[in-house]
C-alpha cells in the first residue's frame, strides 16, 4: 500500500480593514507607545470593520490560499477552522466559511485558541494520511477585538483580527513531516473569557463584570509558561524527526510578543535571519497567527521548495505544540 503524505499547495491570508495604532489605544488607556513597543515588539494591530467577521476573514484567506494552489473550491472534501471568536456559538464559523467558498465534504471548528492552526494542521495530516480526506482547507481566524477591555492595558494592546489559510493536499512525499501538540488544562484559567458558555451563560452580572472579555491573570506567568512550552515542544519534535536547528530553513512561531519570540529562538540556538518576525503591524492574531506570517513570508520569498520550516505555537488553555514541514508550495505565489 503506497503511503500518503500532507502537503501544502498554497497559503493565503487577511487582515482586518481597520489599522489602530499604539497612540491611538494610549488616548484612553495608561500605557504610551513607548511602553507597547518596549513590553510586546507591537506598533500597531488591525482591527475588523463592523461588517467583517472571523467567517469573512477566513473566506477571504481560503480564497487566496485556493488561488494561489490552483485548486477549485469545490474539490475541497474537508474545512477545518480554527477559532475562539466565530461568527456564533452555533452552528461551526466552518460551515459559514464553507458555504462562502461553495465547498463541499465535511467542515467543523477547532479551539486550541493560539495553537490552533498547528494543531488543525495535524488533524488534516491525519485524515489525508488516514485515507479519509483528499485536499483539506486548514483556516486559522480571529476577530478578538470584540473581546477586548479597553481599560485593560494587560491584554488589549495584544491583539489583532485577521486569518491565514493554508490547502493541504495528498501527496507522495512527506510534507507535513510530523507535528507535537500538548495541552495543560491545569492552567487553563491563567487566560481566559470567564463568561458567555454553559458556565457562566450571558446575563446582567457577567456584563456588569466584564466577564465577556479575555482577561489574563499572571502576564509573567503566561510569558515564562511560553518561553518553556514552545521551546521544549519545537526541541522534541525536531528530535523525534531526527533533525537540527540547523537543518531548519526559517522557525515561523506564533506572534505574539517579540521578547518571547526571542527567547524561543535564543533557546534553540536559531540566528535570527532563519526566524520570521513581523508582528508589529499585525499585533497577536490568536489562531490565525502561524498560517498568517507562513503566508507572508512565503509571499516574500523566504520560503523555497524543499526548505525546512518549523512552527510553534502556544495559547490559551494551556495549549501548545509544532508542525516540523517540508514546503511544497510553489516558488512563487500565484
Amino acid at each position: 500500500m503506497t503511503r500518503r503524505f500532507a502537503c501544502i499547495a498554497g497559503m493565503g491570508s487577511a487582515l482586518g480593514s481597520k489599522v489602530v495604532s499604539n497612540e491611538e489605544l494610549a488616548r484612553d488607556l495608561d500605557t504610551s507607545d513607548e511602553w507597547i513597543r518596549s513590553r510586546t515588539g507591537i506598533v500597531a494591530r488591525r482591527f475588523a470593520a463592523p461588517e467583517e467577521t472571523a467567517s469573512s476573514l477566513a473566506a477571504d484567506a481560503g480564497s487566496r490560499a485556493l488561488d494561489a494552489a490552483g485548486i477549485d473550491p469545490g474539490v475541497i472534501d474537508m474545512t477545518v477552522v480554527a477559532t475562539v471568536s466565530g461568527d456564533q456559538p452555533l452552528p461551526s464559523t466552518a460551515s459559514f466559511v464553507q458555504e462562502r467558498l461553495g465547498m463541499q465534504g465535511w467542515a467543523f471548528d477547532l479551539g486550541a485558541a493560539c495553537a490552533g492552526f498547528v494543531y488543525g494542521l495535524e488533524v488534516a495530516s491525519a485524515h489525508i494520511a488516514a485515507g479519509s480526506a483528499e485536499n483539506v482547507l486548514v483556516v486559522g481566524t480571529e476577530v478578538l477585538s470584540r473581546f477586548l477591555d479597553f481599560t485593560d492595558r494587560s491584554t488589549c494592546v495584544l491583539f489583532g483580527d485577521g486569518a491565514g489559510a493554508a490547502v493541504v493536499v495528498a501527496g507522495q512525499e512527506p510534507g507535513v513531516i510530523g507535528s507535537a501538540l500538548e495541552t495543560d488544562g491545569r492552567l487553563a484559567e491563567l487566560l481566559q473569557i470567564p463568561a458567555g458558555g454553559s458556565r457562566a451563560p450571558a446575563s446582567e452580572d457577567t456584563v456588569r463584570r466584564s466577564e465577556h472579555f479575555i482577561k489574563m491573570a499572571d502576564g509573567s506567568e503566561v510569558f515564562r509558561r511560553a518561553v518553556e512550552a514552545m521551546a521544549g515542544t519545537a526541541s522534541s519534535l525536531l528530535e523525534k524527526s531526527g533533525m537540527t536547528p540547523d537543518d531548519v530553513s526559517l522557525l515561523v512561531p506564533h506572534q505574539a510578543n517579540a521578547r518571547i519570540i526571542r527567547s524561543v529562538a535564543q533557546r534553540l540556538s536559531f540566528p535570527e535571519e532563519r526566524v520570521f518576525v513581523d508582528l508589529a503591524y499585525v499585533g497577536n492574531n490568536s489562531a490565525a497567527s502561524v498560517p498568517a506570517a507562513m503566508d507572508r513570508a512565503w509571499r516574500a520569498g523566504r520560503l523555497q521548495p524543499g526548505d525546512l520550516v518549523l512552527t510553534v505555537a502556544f495559547g490559551a488553555g494551556m495549549a501548545w505544540g509544532a508542525n516540523l514541514i517540508r514546503w511544497t508550495a510553489p516558488e512563487v505565489a500565484s
